[in-house]
């Protein structure tokens, strides 16, 4: 309700900003045609007239457009400012609303076609359509004056996320680091830069490595200027475009998917867990080793150890006796089903299909396993050859990897929602208004920062890198909350949240601005912005793509790269003349 309300005031502060709108100019000297009776004299006794000066008459420099007809503007620098804080604010309004619906929505249906499709593309929505109001409008000379306002935004929204919001959240998020894991809610170390930080699941990392391959298309379009090639500009566009189509539409059928290939891994994940359980239960129950000095298979071992386990002496171990023997293990931090256990291991061992495993299987099976053990081998500080170094080597890897792939936090239940039809409705109208508020004032904001770039001499692209991305990106409230939880799980998801936005910046949002300009025949000349998003986004997603913890001191490097990024742009563009 007091975003609402405190939405309506400015609403009102817009329109009474109107009175201030240019307008033709009462005088009384003849210097127009245009006349107007004042009701008060008589014209046709010749008393003198009121008369309009045409708004032609005024200079240029005192007139601006006004967006729709009746949008109040200025040419003033303070009247600017404060259109621009409010039409930010609104266009905030709107980010919020479509975030907000999204997540209820989410909440209605679960993942899948909404969490994969709807929710990023909803999320990516106000920056995609501020870009493409900055194309349309106007003349091609008006549309490729007012598009750098569009790569301002693209630019400056990928940078913010992955440099002052990805450095914040480890600064906020920062737990204490043991054995080069961050403990859940145990912050003691204060800002030690190398004792604190935070951890992050594999599928963050997988998120980062998608964001850097999002930015092929950046590259695609930028090597016509590299190769200083006039002609094959307009075919790099088209080009560009096609692929970041592609990319878009495979990143969201891989967002639909992924929950599906994420539980398949983590069963997989829980059976190797269960396996490394099994063979260290199996070792220190056996009279000798399971692995003989050459590291090959004990087989009188294992044999013996077949005939322990088959308390009927029937010669074959039952489901039953292998429940026995899974029970009567304790598997450390994983949920595990026993009976879904069972029938892997059983899986496993019976080649023949009878649901009873022989001597012969039983062997086979422990082959198998000692087997995959072995590709650890080495991996610890206790390495060699005997089984025990090795068991021990496969269930560190094991439970490492249970670890990073989010344990069993994939497999919570969602509760079931009360009241869902009103849930729905409230999403659906949250999402309307939303998208109604971010249509409508949109192209105003566009026209403010033109104007107050205008009016300060300040460059249209600075003025979008620095301020746009504040209004439009929901992501940076939730990501910052998320992450003051300090737990390993929140972190994974604000992490995912800032990788999966800048994703979308670079599918979504580029294939917006490659579709402007290609069909408005629109000028490519955005050289040292590209290269700014190349260097921030491979930098820090080559970074997060082959690590999972992130000490203190990395906030650091990523909060340098902002400014880094705003000098970069200035030296190539007026320094060095690029643009």
């Amino acid at each position: 309700m007091a975003t609402t309300a405190s939405g309506s005031v400015l609403l009102l502060l817009l329109l009474a900003a109107g009175a201030a709108v240019d307008g033709r100019v009462i005088s009384n000297r003849t210097l127009s045609t245009d006349l107007v009776s004042d009701d008060v004299h008589d014209h046709r006794n010749g008393s003198p007239y009121l008369l309009l000066r045409s708004f032609s008459a005024v200079s240029a420099s005192d007139s601006c457009d006004q967006t729709y007809g009746f949008m109040p503007c200025t040419t003033t620098t303070v009247g600017n400012l404060f259109l621009i804080v409010v039409y930010g604010y609104l266009m905030f309004l709107a980010a919020t609303y479509l975030s907000s619906g999204s997540e209820l929505l989410l909440e209605i249906l679960g993942p899948g076609l909404v969490g994969g499709l709807i929710v990023p593309i909803l999320g990516a929505l106000p920056d995609a359509i501020l870009i493409l109001v900055s194309g349309l409008s106007g003349s091609t000379e008006t549309a490729q004056s007012q598009v750098s306002v569009g790569m301002g935004l693209l630019a400056g929204s990928t940078v913010i996320l992955l440099t002052i919001m990805w450095g914040s959240c480890v600064i906020v998020g920062k737990c204490d680091l043991q054995d080069s894991v961050a403990k859940d809610s145990q912050d003691t170390k204060g800002f030690s830069l190398t004792g604190s930080g935070v951890s992050t699941d594999i599928w963050t990392s997988y998120a980062a490595i998608i964001m850097v391959i999002s930015v092929i298309p950046f590259i695609i379009v930028q090597l016509p200027q590299v190769l200083h090639s006039t002609s094959a500009r307009r075919l790099a566009v088209l080009i560009a475009l096609i692929v970041s189509l592609i990319q878009l539409i495979t990143y969201c059928l891989y967002q639909v998917f992924q929950p599906w290939i994420q539980k398949r891994r983590l069963a997989y994940a829980k059976h190797k867990h269960v396996i490394s359980g099994l063979l260290k239960h199996l070792r220190t129950h056996t009279l000798g080793k399971l692995l003989t000095e050459e590291g090959e298979l004990n087989e009188e071992i294992i044999r013996k150890l077949f005939h322990t386990l088959d308390e009927n002496h029937d010669g074959t171990l039952s489901k039953v006796e292998l429940r026995a023997l899974i029970v009567g293990i304790q598997f450390e931090e994983v949920d595990l089903d026993m009976n879904e256990a069972v029938d892997k291991v059983m899986s496993d061992f019976d080649t023949s299909n009878d649901q009873f495993v022989d001597e012969g299987e039983f062997v086979e099976g422990i082959s198998k396993w000692l087997t995959e053990a072995k590709r650890y081998e080495g991996s610890g500080p206790d390495a060699g050859p005997n089984s025990s170094s090795i068991l021990d080597a496969f269930h560190r890897e094991t439970k490492r990897e249970h670890n990073r792939l989010g344990g069993d936090q994939i497999d919570e239940v969602v509760e079931a929602v009360e009241n869902p039809k009103w849930i729905t409705f409230k999403a659906v109208m949250m999402l309307l208004l939303g998208t109604l508020i971010a249509a409508v004032f949109a192209d105003p904001l566009v026209d403010a920062v033109d104007n107050f770039s205008d009016a300060t001499s300040i460059p249209s692209f600075f003025i979008s890198f620095i301020a746009l991305p504040l209004a439009t990106s929901s992501e940076a409230v939730s990501a910052i909350i998320f992450a003051s939880r300090k737990k390993n799980r929140t972190t994974s998801l604000t992490f995912s949240v800032l990788y999966g936005a800048v994703t979308m910046n670079n599918v979504l949002c580029l294939s917006v601005f490659l579709a402007l300009v290609y069909v408005r025949g629109l000028t490519w000349d955005f050289s040292s912005e590209v290269l700014v998003i190349l260097i921030v986004c491979v930098v820090m997603g080559v970074f997060a793509s082959f690590r999972t913890t992130f000490p203190l001191w990395t906030s650091f490097v990523a909060l340098l790269l902002y400014p880094f990024s705003l000098a970069l742009v200035y030296v190539l563009d007026y320094v060095l003349g690029w643009s």
